[in-house]
C-alpha cells in the first residue's frame, strides 16, 4: 500500500527536501529501485549509485547536490531505512492461544495474548510471557522462563532451566541450554562432568539459526542485553557476554570466556577458553584468540595483532616468493664478495 512521503518523514523524524506529496509504493536497494520507491544512501561510496538509481526518494544525511530527486534528511540513514522497512513490512502477528496439537505439562503459565504453535512441547512449570510466540515444533524444557513479546521460531530447542528475557528473537534450529563440553580424563578415558548450571538470555537479544548456547557447568552462561548473534555460532559453557555485542557467523567461543559490551567478533573468530575480551573490541574475520584482549583494541590474525599491522603484513605476504629470490641472490653475491676478499688478503699475506 502506497504511503505519502510526509507520513514516512513524520514517523522517521526526518525533513523532506523536494516533493513532500510524493507517494511511496515500496522500498528497495539503490541498484534495483524503481519510480515510486524509496531507498537510502548511508555513506559517500554509495553516492555514485544514487546518481543512477531509479528511486524517487532517498533517505540521506544531507541532500546530494546536483541530483534531481526528493530527499528525506535524517541523522542516521541506515537506522531510518530500518524504521521505514518496519512501516512497509510490519512484524507478523499470530493468533493468541494454544494450538490443539501442542503438548503442555503441569503448572505451565501462559501470559495474555501469547501464542503456542502446532506440535510444540512445553514441559512442567514453564512460564511464557505476554504476547510471546512459541512456534511450531518448539521444545521448552522444565522450569524455563520466556519473557514478554519474545518470538521463538519453529523447531527451536530450549532446555530445562533457561531464562529468556523480553523481546528476544530466536531463529529456527537453535539450541539453548545444551550440555557444555566438560569431560574429566582418567586412565586414558574421558568421563562426563554433569552440567548443572543454566542459561540467561537478557532482553532484546537475537540469536540466528543453528546457534548453540551451552548451559553452565556450575553457574550460568549469560548473553547480555541487546547482543546480536549470527547463524552457526557456538557459545560454550559459562561464557558471559556483555550488552550490545555482535557475534558474526561461525564464531566459536570456548568455555568461561568473558566478552565485554559493544564488542564485535567477525566471521569465524575462535576464542580459547578462560580468556577476557574487553569492551569495544573489534576482532577481524578468522582471528584465533589465544590471550586476553584489552578494551578498545582492533585486532586481526592468529594470534591477533593490531589490525593496521596485520594489513601491512598481508601487503608484504604476496611478495614473499619474490623477496625470497632476492635474499637468495644477495646471499650469493655476498658469498662471492667474501670469497674475493679472502683471496685478496691471501695475496697480501703471501
Amino acid at each position: 500500500m502506497a504511503r505519502p512521503l510526509s507520513e514516512i518523514a513524520k514517523a522517521l523524524k526526518g525533513r523532506i527536501v523536494g516533493d513532500a506529496g510524493l507517494q511511496i509504493e515500496g522500498i528497495s536497494a539503490l541498484e534495483t529501485a524503481k519510480a515510486g520507491e524509496l531507498s537510502f544512501v548511508a555513506d559517500k561510496k554509495n553516492e555514485k549509485k544514487a546518481a543512477v538509481s531509479g528511486a524517487s526518494a532517498l533517505i540521506v544525511r544531507a541532500a546530494l547536490e546536483g541530483l534531481e530527486k526528493t530527499f528525506l534528511v535524517v541523522d542516521n540513514p541506515y537506522f531510518a531505512f530500518a524504521q521505514a522497512m518496519v512501516l512497509f513490512y510490519p512484524p507478523k502477528t499470530y493468533p493468541s492461544g494454544v494450538d490443539s496439537s501442542a503438548v503442555l505439562g503441569t503448572g505451565v503459565d501462559i501470559g495474555k495474548r501469547a501464542s503456542v504453535g502446532q506440535l510444540a512441547i512445553i514441559e512442567n512449570n514453564v512460564k511464557i510471557g505476554e504476547r510471546a510466540r512459541i512456534g511450531a515444533g518448539v521444545f521448552v524444557g522444565e522450569g524455563s522462563i520466556i519473557g514478554d513479546d519474545t518470538l521463538i521460531h519453529p523447531n527451536v530447542t530450549i532446555r530445562e532451566g533457561v531464562k529468556i528475557g523480553a523481546r528476544v528473537i530466536v531463529h529456527s534450529g537453535t539450541v539453548i541450554g545444551s550440555d557444555g563440553f566438560g569431560f574429566a580424563p582418567d586412565q586414558g578415558r574421558y568421563h562426563k562432568i554433569p552440567q548443572v548450571g543454566g542459561v540467561i538470555i537478557e532482553d532484546d537479544v537475537e540469536l540466528g539459526s543453528n546457534v548453540s548456547v551451552d548451559r553452565g557447568a556450575l553457574g550460568d552462561t549469560v548473553i547480555g542485553r541487546g547482543t546480536k548473534v549470527d547463524n552457526l555460532v557456538q557459545i560454550g559453557h559459562n561464557v558471559v557476554i556483555g550488552n550490545d555485542t555482535i557475534l558474526v557467523a561461525q564464531v566459536g567461543i570456548s568455555g568461561s570466556v568473558k566478552i565485554g559490551h559493544h564488542a564485535t567478533l567477525a566471521g569465524q573468530v575462535g576464542v580459547a577458553g578462560h580468556l577476557t575480551i574487553g569492551d569495544h573490541v573489534v576482532l577481524g574475520g578468522k582471528s584465533g584468540v589465544t590471550k586476553d584482549i584489552p578494551s578498545g583494541s582492533g585486532m586481526t590474525g592468529f594470534p591477533p595483532i593490531p589490525h593496521k599491522d596485520w594489513l601491512r603484513a598481508q601487503a608484504v605476504f604476496r611478495h614473499l616468493p619474490e623477496m625470497k629470490n632476492q635474499v637468495k641472490n644477495l646471499n650469493e653475491k655476498i658469498a662471492q664478495l667474501e670469497n674475493e676478499m679472502s683471496k685478496l688478503k691471501n695475496r697480501e699475506n703471501a
